[in-house]
């Protein structure tokens, strides 16, 4: 078990990159705003949609609430990965102000970071926010979910 602070660039490394991809069973995302978020995988950049798009393909149960719509360019992406279509569990929630992330049960994100390249961190030191979160795999009330 272990706790720690992540901030920026780590937030996209540990996060995004290593703790969604390797979900095996669920991942809830909570986030106020969702953007058309690109993030590194092998050696080019895709759009995060993919991400969970091939996440969906290995059966893996995705929820997102959201707050705020998400623009014309995520929508564009979105309709490349048809699975997303019906697959993807969402919800729109204008009150949402939370940032979290879980995999499995197992581990978790909560924080500051709104899933875009500025929040997570997935932008240049000089185009992204300052974030920090406290990644997680402490487990709730002594058990997994």
């Amino acid at each position: 078990m272990s706790t720690e602070l992540i901030t920026d660039e780590e937030i996209y490394r540990k996060v995004i990159l290593e703790m969604v991809p390797a979900t095996k069973r669920f991942l809830w995302i909570g986030t106020a705003d969702i953007k058309d978020l690109y993030v590194a995988k092998g050696k080019k950049m895709v759009p995060f949609l993919e991400v969970l798009s091939d996440l969906l393909n290995k059966a893996v149960e995705i929820r997102l609430v959201y707050a705020k719509e998400p623009g014309p360019a995520f929508r564009k992406d979105f309709d490349k990965y048809p699975n997303l279509i019906h697959g993807l569990e969402q919800m729109h929630c204008p009150r949402v102000h939370f940032k979290t992330i879980i995999s499995d049960g197992k581990k978790a994100f909560t924080g500051s970071a709104n899933l875009t390249g500025a929040g997570v961190g997935a932008k240049s030191a000089n185009n992204r926010n300052f974030e920090a979160g406290i990644l997680t795999t402490d487990p709730i009330s002594g058990s997994y979910f």
